[in-house]
Order: C-alpha cells, then sequence, then structure tokens
C-alpha cells in the first residue's frame, strides 16, 4: 500500500538537456548537431513524464542550419507532450547558441553571461600572393562559370563577395525571423539588437533577449517545488576519443571551438 502511494505521489522531475559547444555537422567530440542529439532530446521529453525541460547551453555558435534543426526539434517536441522549456545560459548563447535558447518559454542568464550577435559570418584567406611569390601556378578548371567562386588561391572577385553578402543576407534574415517570432513583444525597441552586437546579463534582460537573471536549481524549484528531481541528458565522448585514440582530430576541433568563444572574451 504504501508502495503504491509512493508512486501516487512521485516527485516531479525536471529534464535537464546541455547543449555545450560549437554547432557544427559532423561526428567530432563536443560537436552539437541534430544527428547526435536527436535520441538524447526525444528522451529528455518521453522518458519518465517531466514536469518541464530545461535547457542549460554554453555555445559560441556554428551553423545556421544545425542551429535551426535542433530548435525546430525542440519546439515539436514540446507541442507534442505539452510541457514547458526553460534555457538557463551559462557563459555564453551567442549566435547559433541564442538560437537554441530562442527554443524555450524563458531564458535566463547569469549576470555575466553574453548573449546575442545575431549574424552571420564567413571567414576565410587570400594566397594567392603567396603563390606568386613563391612561383607556384594555379591551374583550375571548370564547368560554369561560378563553380570556381570565393576562391582563397585567386585575387578576391567583387562579384563573388556580392553573391556571398546575399547569401549572408537571407541567413541573417531568417535568424532574425526566428528571434521575433520567440521573443515577440518582448524585445526592446533598439536598433542595436540584430546587428550582430552582443550583451552581459542585465542589458540582455533590459534588450529583451532573456527573461532575467537566474540559475538552473533555485528557478526550477521555485516553478515546481523543492522536491523537484533533475534527469541530466548530455553528450557522452565517442569510446575511441574517451581512449585518446583520436588526438589530432580532437585538437584541432578544440582548436576550432576556442577560436568561436574568443571571439566573446571567454
Amino acid at each position: 500500500m504504501n508502495k503504491i502511494m509512493s508512486l501516487i505521489k512521485r516527485k516531479p522531475s525536471v529534464a535537464v538537456i546541455r547543449l555545450q559547444g560549437m554547432i557544427a555537422s559532423g561526428s567530432n567530440p563536443g560537436r552539437l548537431n541534430d544527428a547526435s542529439l536527436a535520441p538524447l532530446i526525444e528522451m529528455a521529453f518521453r522518458r519518465g513524464k517531466p514536469k518541464a525541460v530545461a535547457l542549460v547551453i554554453n555555445s559560441p555558435g556554428g551553423s545556421p542550419v544545425q542551429s535551426a534543426l535542433i530548435a525546430a526539434r525542440i519546439r515539436r517536441l514540446a507541442a507534442e507532450v505539452e510541457i514547458p522549456v526553460h534555457a538557463f545560459v551559462e557563459d555564453v548563447a551567442a549566435s547559433g547558441g541564442y538560437w537554441l535558447a530562442t527554443a524555450a518559454d524563458d531564458i535566463f542568464v547569469d549576470g555575466n553571461s553574453i548573449v546575442g550577435s545575431i549574424g552571420v559570418i564567413s571567414a576565410g584567406f587570400g594566397l594567392h600572393e603567396a603563390l606568386n611569390r613563391y612561383g607556384v601556378e594555379r591551374r583550375v578548371y571548370t564547368s560554369g562559370k561560378s563553380k570556381s567562386q570565393l576562391d582563397p588561391f585567386s585575387p578576391e572577385n567583387p562579384d563573388d563577395v556580392a553573391r556571398l553578402r546575399s547569401l549572408q543576407d537571407q541567413v541573417h534574415q531568417n535568424f532574425i525571423a526566428q528571434v521575433k517570432s520567440r521573443r515577440g513583444a518582448k524585445l526592446a525597441d533598439d536598433d542595436s539588437l540584430f546587428t550582430g552586437e552582443f550583451w552581459v546579463g542585465n542589458r540582455a534582460v533590459e534588450l529583451g533577449l532573456v527573461d532575467g537573471l537566474g540559475h538552473l536549481v533555485p528557478i526550477m524549484k521555485e516553478r515546481y517545488g523543492d522536491k523537484v528531481r533533475f534527469r541530466i541528458y548530455g553528450m557522452r565522448r565517442p569510446f575511441l576519443s574517451r581512449l585518446g585514440l583520436s588526438l589530432l582530430s580532437d585538437t584541432m576541433a578544440l582548436a576550432e571551438e576556442r577560436a568561436l568563444y574568443a571571439r566573446y572574451g571567454v
């Protein structure tokens, strides 16, 4: 009888999904993408009938496509099982990291968290002068006049740059639409919101990008009671990586991720 009563009075639970790292396709350790996260997100929403799902985010961004896919999956499942989603930002939720945060119904940050960078960036190198200096001749054969756009071994072509910026503008508009659709009237009327700038803690609250300052445990206890339990869902490193057998690829992925974080001073 006591066991039956304890089942009836089961403590409420919150499923916690950790979203930490660069957002990119591929299987490198620590990369966030829809394919690797799909099983975790599905389990978080469906296992044990949680009262809510909490996203703990620490990401400098990355692929806009993967950001959109992950956020869309979270929204679909939230609608299917009809439970709220809360986001908690740790060090940074910028660019694609903020896109992930907009999948939540409300967003909380630490006073020192960095939020924003609603924009699109592409980067590369121009190596044609180095080739000339060493007498190296570049030979490229294409069928299609636009097949060799933005070749780093050729001088920059203004038409190629204009084409790239046109594509970036389209992705930027998609990002803006996502933010406006999820944050709506909460957003401040401020021209800097969608310029790619980023802000810390209280300023992000003032701009309506987030809902307030707060941390996971106290906010969830306030919402769902002091006896709330937490089920943690996070990505595991691949077996070979845990043994240290993929050192080169791990090092390259880490360097790329650190470069992204460094843009925000963290």
